[in-house]
């Protein structure tokens, strides 16, 4: 249960109809199997496990009720020693009426009764034959050995030791009405959503279950455990196949492959779960537990570390698959083009004046902004592109952004600005050898002066180059490449500019372009604002000075999106990155993220307009409303004692 996670399993055992002894056996080893050797401390079983679901007129007769009962006793004692809550299915008798149940174990106790409150009685579905609804309110019942014991759909099981661990079932059609049990659950305040199951295998079937699943814990911000029947259930017309899921806030976490696999498990983040409601104004939770109606029973874990097995995402801002990296890549291209696009019809502009270096955010802005133009049915030529070398300019970078302008059938304009540059430390008394920052960023405000005067004379808006990247570390110079007219760059983190350009160079049908947006990806990061090397290189290396970028969008993602504690976003930096780097490293550029990101608000607070195109951005219009002075002390104290 470290830092929020739960792990959680839906298991599958083999069962016989109707044979509820060997049922309890098997129930007992998958319980204790999922426990000692996953370490699970939510366990969900198929609906009516204990008997089978598909005893029909047998559940007539009190001697499989009667078996059944004791073996909610016998599963109870015999799982006693376990460290979890136990779900399992079972045919319970209340009010002289009988119930499709889920019974919730812990401890060798049985803590409530929920009864599946929707009831099928089509195509393949007889159950009202036998089963009645259940009800919403909660009474109390003597079960299993134990008395007054919860019954009735309103239940919450709180975890008192694990913060935000607040688990609720419904059983198997419960899922499938328009309007689940587990909508009112989730918005009484439980996280972990747990159904239990016997859904039967029809083609096409399992992918809808699963769009089902995951679409629900999406809804309501869950971890949703789903367990289903395996095909031992299976007798006469139906088949079952044991698809068992793992979602979380609409991402299933694990899945396994019917008929193959009768088991999922993984670690949902409840604490994350619990941010998520807290910044969604419109996810309702009040009033929750009792003050909603529910019947809120305590149980008790030991706190353990949690091992994580879960997908964490080392570049959270680029999909994995290639066929989802291209679509992505396509969607941002179109909001970007079609944001400048609209700015530029509004102020009836008739170009835009880009400043290109020849690097990659430079390169992007220019791609969107020919892909505008063709968007408004512009001729290209209305694209000021302008080269500004200076003293660390490259005859590489020199000269790709020629033919970047060439191949876009941009108008070029080279404007070289040491001289002005020169003539301004004179101004300012400043020694040229002083390679200080103000060596570099009069070289980038001179820059950024030419632009917005090139853009009065030919009646255009400068389009800004930086990303959300440098804006999140505030590697911009303030009022220089800071500042532009529209920013399409701005919620573009760097780790994903790479992408979008390479998408260009694939797929465009221009050999002159792609050859030179490839020799563009292949260029070292990089302002060019101190001299070049003495065989003509890039001597300044932006992630030399302000850390990998591979590192800093992951920090960026789990502190801007998901809003996580420094020590969660380590662990979570060392789980998915620590392949390529060691801890030592991840930690120093972790405080170096902290420090920058708390120091260069101020540059952040007063951005120009620029399209948001993912879940994370730092516009201070929506997305990002931070006082330009808070301290870093707080977050960075916590890293220190990492150390």
């Amino acid at each position: 249960m470290q830092d929020g996670f739960v792990k959680v399993a839906a298991r599958t055992p083999q069962v016989r109809v109707a044979d509820v002894d060997f049922n309890v056996k098997a129930v007992v080893q998958e319980v204790r199997e999922s426990f000692s050797l996953d370490g699970a401390r939510v366990i969900v079983l198929p609906e009516l496990a204990l008997t089978g679901y598909t005893c029909e007129d047998l559940f007539w007769q009190d001697a499989l009720l009667d078996a059944a009962e004791k073996g909610v006793a016998d599963v109870a004692r015999a799982t006693s020693r376990v460290d979890a809550l136990v779900l399992v299915g079972a045919p319970v008798r209340a009010g002289g009426k009988l119930y499709n149940c889920a019974v919730v174990l812990s401890r060798g106790r049985v803590l409530g009764i929920v009864p599946k409150r929707h009831i099928p009685n089509y195509n393949e579905f007889y159950e009202a034959r036998h089963f009645c609804a259940g009800p919403l309110d909660v009474t109390r019942v003597d079960f299993a050995g134990q008395r007054d014991v919860p019954f009735g759909a309103r239940q919450l099981f709180a975890c008192d030791s694990v913060r935000n661990l607040v688990v609720a079932a419904e059983v198997c059609e419960d899922l499938w009405v328009p309007e689940p049990p587990s909508i009112a659950h989730a918005l009484a305040g439980a996280t972990v959503l747990c159904n239990l199951s016997a859904s039967n295998a029809i083609v096409g079937k399992a992918a809808y279950r699963k769009s089902l699943v995951s679409g629900q814990s999406a809804r309501l911000v869950a971890g949703y455990v789903y367990c289903s029947a395996g095909w031992g259930e299976s007798t006469q017309d139906l088949v079952f196949s044991a698809h068992d899921i793992v979602a979380e806030n609409g991402s299933v976490l694990a899945e396994g492959r019917p008929f193959r696999e009768a088991r999922a498990t993984s670690e949902v983040d409840v604490d994350m779960l619990a941010a998520e409601r807290r910044r969604l104004s419109t996810f309702v939770t009040a009033p929750t537990g009792e003050a909603a109606g529910y019947v809120v029973t305590p149980f008790s874990l030991e706190a353990e570390p949690t091992d994580l097995t879960r997908w964490v995402d080392p570049h959270p801002f680029v999909p994995s698959d290639a066929t989802q990296r291209s679509a992505r890549c396509e969607d941002v291209l179109s909001i970007q083009s079609y944001g400048l696009a609209k700015r530029m019809a509004h102020t009836r502009s008739k170009a835009a004046v880009i400043g290109v270096s020849g690097g990659l955010d430079s390169t992007l802005a220019l791609l969107v902004t020919a892909r505008a133009f063709d968007v408004l049915g512009m001729d290209h030529a209305g694209i000021v592109a302008v080269t500004m070398p200076g003293f660390g300019t490259t005859e590489r970078t020199h000269g790709n952004s020629e033919v970047l302008a060439d191949a876009l059938g941009a108008t070029l304009r080279e404007v070289s600005i040491t001289k002005a540059v020169r003539q301004h430390f004179a101004d300012i008394g400043h020694d040229e050898r002083d390679h200080s920052v103000t060596y570099e960023n009069a070289q980038a405000r001179e820059r950024t002066q030419i632009l917005m005067d090139v853009a009065n004379q030919v009646g255009g808006l400068v389009v800004g180059t930086g990303d959300l990247s440098e804006l999140a570390l505030g590697w911009a110079t303030y009022n220089a490449d800071h500042m532009s007219m529209y920013g399409v760059n701005a919620s573009v983190p760097k780790t994903l500019v790479r992408h979008l350009v390479r998408y260009v160079a694939d797929t465009t049908e221009s050999d002159a372009l792609s050859e030179v947006l490839l020799d563009v990806l292949d260029t070292p990061v990089s302002p060019e604002l101190l001299p070049a090397e003495e065989d003509g290189t890039i001597a300044q290396r932006t992630e030399d000075l302000v850390g990998p970028y591979e590192l800093h969008d992951f920090f960026l993602y789990q502190v801007l999106r998901r809003g996580f504690p420094p020590r969660k976003v380590y662990r979570l930096a060392r789980y998915a990155l620590g392949d390529s780097y060691d801890d030592e490293t991840i930690l120093a550029w972790l405080r170096t993220f902290y420090r920058r990101f708390f120091s260069q608000q101020f540059k952040r607070s007063c951005l120009p307009d620029g399209p948001k195109v993912g879940s994370a951005a730092v516009s201070p219009r929506g997305d990002l409303r931070m006082p330009s002075d808070a301290c870093s002390t707080l977050w960075l104290a916590e890293l220190d004692k990492l150390a």
